[in-house]
């Protein structure tokens, strides 16, 4: 939380958030998408990396998933919101 306030102080139009749930407890990660969804709100463009592909879908617009450098799946979020046999592909090919 402290690094996402801290980034938000200038003001940015874009930010990049690698991992934001990783080695959170599950309420923290709930706070830290929620505030991830309210600048997303207010029109900031977040390029979000982040394995737990569910939470992150809900959270998106657009999906991009990548294998060592490759690019394996570009589509709409909301498309796979749910699709999790689809996803087990992708991550598991």
């Amino acid at each position: 939380m402290l690094s996402v306030g801290r980034a938000l102080m200038s003001k940015p139009c874009l930010m990049l958030l690698d991992e934001p749930s990783l080695g959170l407890a599950p309420f923290l990660c709930r706070e830290i998408f929620k505030a991830i969804g309210t600048l997303r709100e207010r029109g900031m463009t977040i390029l979000l990396i982040e394995q737990n592909s569910n939470l992150a879908l809900r959270f998106s617009n657009r999906c991009y998933i990548m294998r060592t450098g490759n690019l394996i799946f570009e589509g709409n979020s909301r498309d796979l919101i749910g699709k999790s046999e689809e996803m087990k592909k992708y991550y598991l090919d």
